[in-house]
């Protein structure tokens, strides 16, 4: 439904007659979509859309409370320097907040950067907003440094050379471009907008009786046309008069030669709650969340809340947690020695307990094999 009221003074077409009248016609444009860039989709999903701001913190928090394993060769080790620097990044951050920041940036905008400073002997890590970060190349177009631009400062912080790299980048696949990521709510983003559409689309339901407003016709008996003054004071009138919820069911008083045609919904534009839903389990669908866990109505995919969680945790978190810990082991594992590579704990995760549970019962009646040969299949080392 496209009617609205005030219509445009020189939107209404006057014709001969001893009937007189006016009729707003309006033609379907080009629909307007939501920018690219990482600000606009910040503010627009994150900030604006619950399903979007949902879908981020679930993931971001879900995977920044697993639990990190540092290994040397095959051995495991429990107190190690990488280990309290990924406890304690730096001093404004722990280092499940710290984690939180890193997987909302590369959810937001395909890319996380993170910043090693090296002081004495200190080390630290910092994150560096996606906005705010270059991708600086050589003459082949590899990547070389990262450069920061905070409004009119410039910082270069080298990605690889001789003394080692001190920035890290992270980033989601792109199909279409080499050196930056590919955000997930970017391929969500028809969806987005159709979601806060609808919800604005409701609002103005809501502003306006809950209802479309309808026609004003003139059509007096001597004919004529209303003069500008009667025309501005009529349409002050109904704005500050009849608009609004507060002034809902208010009976309208009409002076000769007027007459309203009040226009209701149908059920095809009733239809803005299933939009509004059908929007929802896209932009669940782009981050990998099951719809379920979000309380969508209409999407039974599993049989169960328990099911649809460890699916969540299988199939979004645990492969984001895998890459990151290959990508933090090639980054900060030369720092501290040789052979170094960081994992995660799979028996701390509470999403997948169940799982664990039915794999240590069926490890345990296995008759036909050891002590040793059962505490290798679950993960464990030999007894010391």
């Amino acid at each position: 439904m496209g009617w609205n009221w005030p219509w445009a003074r020189q939107n209404v077409e006057r014709k001969g007659g001893s009937l007189h009248g006016f009729v707003a016609l309006h033609a379907q444009g080009e629909a307007a979509w939501t920018r690219r860039d990482y600000a606009t989709l910040a503010r627009e999903g994150f900030m604006r859309n619950p399903t979007v701001h949902r879908c981020v913190r679930l993931i971001a928090e879900a995977a920044a409370s697993v639990p990190w394993l540092l290994y040397e060769e095959k051995s495991e080790l429990v107190d190690h320097p990488l280990l309290d620097l990924l406890m304690r990044p730096n001093a404004r951050a722990t280092g499940a907040s710290f984690l939180e920041i890193l997987y909302g940036h590369l959810l937001m905008s395909g890319n996380a950067y993170v910043e090693l400073v090296e002081a004495a002997n200190t080390r630290e890590l910092h994150l560096l907003r996606p906005d705010q970060v270059m991708v600086v190349t050589d003459a082949d177009g590899w990547p070389t440094a990262l450069e920061q631009r905070q409004q009119e400062r410039r910082r270069r912080i080298p990605m690889d050379g001789e003394e080692g790299a001190l920035a890290m980048h992270l980033r989601l696949f792109h199909p279409l471009d080499d050196l930056y990521g590919f955000p997930p709510l970017q391929a969500a983003l028809m969806a987005l907008d159709i979601h806060n559409a609808a919800v604005r689309w409701n609002k103005a339901l809501l502003d306006n009786s809950a209802r479309p407003s309808g026609a004003l016709v003139y059509a007096p008996k001597e004919g004529g046309n209303l003069t500008e003054e009667q025309y501005e004071r009529l349409k002050g009138e109904l704005e500050d008069g009849y608009a609004g919820a507060a002034r809902a069911g208010r009976p309208m008083l009409l002076e000769g030669g007027l007459e309203w045609k009040a226009m209701g919904l149908t059920p095809k534009d009733m239809d803005f709650v299933e939009a509004k839903n059908g929007a929802s389990r896209e932009i669940a669908l782009a981050f990998g969340v099951p719809p379920m866990i979000l309380g969508i109505p209409g999407d039974n995919t599993y049989a169960n809340y328990q099911e649809a969680n460890r699916a969540f945790y299988r199939m979004t978190v645990l492969p984001l947690v895998s890459k990151t810990a290959a990508e933090l082991s090639a980054f900060l594992g030369p720092k501290f020695g040789e052979g170094l590579r960081l994992s995660f704990d799979h028996d701390q995760i509470d999403g997948l307990a169940v799982e664990r549970e039915a794999l240590w019962s069926r490890i345990g009646a296995a008759d036909f094999l050891t002590d040793e040969e059962k505490r290798e299949a679950v993960g464990y080392g030999p007894r010391n």
